[in-house]
């Protein structure tokens, strides 16, 4: 092997930004005819302005980060969008949330109040969506809690509420079905009618919805869906697979070749734990044309690499991948 002297910035990601325009007007145009909007979900990308104005080229009404810097970073861009906090508000971080965010997630009365007080102070009004635990126990407020939460979030002076959401198939896997989104939608009614009102928003869940949406009839109030990994992997989380029309190939990873050599499949010697607690199975017989790249576990799961046409991804330790 010759070691190219010049390889530009490697390891590296690359971007096609207009696959990620393509993903997100796909989304759009197939959620348009249910009266869904997408929130365009950029925590992935660590709230690239790029990839944030990629998502917006492709008809996204909104974006969503689950962490403050990266909306500071898409607002010092500038980003011109909505802002929405995905993650219910650092206590910490509650006046750099009243400064850059234009709406927050939330599940704590205490939280709420806090964020009342720092938009009276900066002179502004701050919208909140109350998350719903529906069954993934996760974030979210217990069903027959809601009213409580609610009756104090309309007393706060500075803050809107403006709609309900959920999020489910994130910390337990629980997918959603005509069944969790039908309560979504009870307790939505139930809501308005207890204290006259009407919710702008219904944020019904990620791209794991979405194979529930396609597919159904009737969503019911569900008008909003946050896309992040449906936008820029093309795929569903729930069983990882391609939807279709969609790239799912918009990022590649790139990464110096440091050794390529035959070797045999079989390590030797005793066998202990490797230096992340495993003992990998043996397999096969024989010798490998085996390379190893200049990136490793520090830098990338592996588990979530898909090896070009022809080769196969056989191990990582922290700063190689084989």
């Amino acid at each position: 092997m010759t070691p190219h002297p010049s390889a530009p910035g490697a390891p590296r990601i690359e971007i096609d930004l207009d696959k990620i325009t393509h993903n997100a007007r796909s989304l759009v145009e197939r959620l348009a005819p249910k009266g869904i909007s997408v929130t365009g979900v950029t925590k992935a990308s660590l709230g690239s302005p790029a990839v944030a104005g990629a998502m917006l080229r492709g008809g996204v009404h909104a974006l969503g980060d689950s962490r403050i810097e990266n909306i500071e970073a898409m607002r010092d861009a500038p980003v011109a969008a909505t802002m929405t906090l995905i993650r219910s508000p650092m206590l910490s971080q509650i006046d750099r949330v009243i400064e850059s965010v234009d709406m927050s997630f939330n599940t704590e009365s205490g939280v709420i109040a806090a964020l009342s007080d720092s938009a009276r102070r900066h002179h502004k009004v701050h919208a909140v969506v109350l998350m719903v635990e529906l069954g993934d126990l996760r974030e979210g407020v217990l069903p027959g809690d809601l009213l409580d939460l609610v009756r104090d979030t309309l007393r706060r002076p500075h803050i809107t509420l403006a709609g309900l959401g959920t999020n489910l198939a994130c910390r337990s896997g629980v997918a959603p079905d005509r069944h969790n989104m039908a309560e979504l939608s009870r307790l939505v009614g139930l809501v308005e009618s207890t204290f006259d009102l009407d919710l702008d928003i219904v944020s019904g869940g990620n791209s794991a919805n979405l194979d529930w949406v396609l597919q159904s009839e009737d969503t019911g109030r569900i008008n909003d869906l946050r896309l992040g990994e449906s936008i820029l992997l093309g795929r569903e989380p729930l069983h990882r697979r391609r939807l279709a029309g969609l790239h799912t190939d918009a990022f590649r990873l790139v990464a110096e070749v440091i050794e390529s050599k035959r070797k045999p499949v079989q390590p030797w010697g005793e066998i202990a734990q490797s230096a992340f607690g495993d003992q990998p199975p043996r397999v096969g017989v024989g010798d490998v044309a085996q390379s190893l790249l200049a990136v490793g576990r520090q830098d990338v799961d592996p588990d979530g690499l898909l090896a070009p046409f022809g080769f196969q991804i056989l191990g990582a330790s922290s700063d190689h991948l084989i």
